[in-house]
């Protein structure tokens, strides 16, 4: 009986054993790797008084963000990410979908992630969901598509556009962070539920969520429906005009 309960338990620690390699490995290809025995990056950038979205970042983690961490400029920043493979989704992608637009914009859109045509392009919301995007921003709103900035929660597709699964949004939020913390926008439009609950760390319906202004960092965050659901739902496009009118009352409010 006792040569039994000790295959046992040698059984249950190899399991155990095998579960956390699995665990590392996934945390090593996603590019999250911290410092042994160090804290977590929130609570760091806490102790060190916040230095941008990234906080402690720089200070957790080894290479694999300190150039991204470093850099002054979008384009610096799209040279830090370099031909990311940090995530599964590099073996699948055509292009890697950075983003595009004003890098100084007020305004900034955050989606989900791409899809076909803009792995394809290599840009962001080119498809018909990217069109009428491009219709609420300039026959709706009165702006230009380069007056914004346009980017999404990850840089690459997700097979058959499914939702991005948690490493793969762990390895690359770094990056949209960064990206929000070089333009500084006034207002961020979240689109859709992925987006919405991504970045505000929610588990709420998005018709919760939506229309009801929220903090992103110090940055005023309007949730709304993603245009590829009202290209289904387009009975819908009238919350979102609601949604719309409540940024352009924001946008040309005078500043404190």
């Amino acid at each position: 009986m006792a040569g039994n309960s000790l295959d046992g338990e040698r059984e249950e620690l190899r399991m155990l054993a095998a579960s956390l390699r699995r665990h590392v490995e996934r945390r090593e290809r996603a590019g999250i790797r911290f410092l042994p025995g160090g804290r977590p990056p929130e609570k760091e950038s806490e102790e060190r008084g916040g230095e941008g979205l990234l906080g402690g970042v720089e200070g957790s983690l080894f290479s694999d963000y300190a150039a991204a961490y470093q850099a002054k400029t979008l384009k610096e920043l799209r040279s830090a990410i370099g031909d990311c493979r940090r995530c599964k989704l590099w073996s699948g992608r055509t292009h890697l979908v950075f983003g595009v637009g004003n890098p100084q914009a007020k305004l900034m859109f955050v989606g989900e992630g791409p899809g076909r045509d803009e792995d394809l392009q290599g840009e962001p919301f080119v498809g018909r969901a990217g069109q009428l995007l491009t219709d609420i921003i300039t026959k709706g709103m009165g702006l230009k598509r380069e007056d914004v900035y346009i980017a999404n929660v990850i840089k690459c597709r997700p097979p058959e556009n499914r939702n991005p699964e948690p490493d793969e949004v762990e390895s690359c939020e770094p990056f949209l962070k960064k990206q929000v913390d070089l333009i500084r926008p006034q207002i961020i439009v979240a689109l859709g539920k992925f987006a919405v609950q991504t970045l505000l760390k929610s588990k709420a319906p998005i018709t919760r969520l939506r229309g009801i202004w929220h903090d992103y960092h110090g940055i005023k965050l309007m949730p709304t429906f993603h245009p590829a659901y009202l290209l289904r739902n387009p009975g819908d496009k009238k919350l979102v005009w609601e949604d719309v009118k409540k940024v352009l009352k924001e946008l040309s409010a005078p500043a404190a």
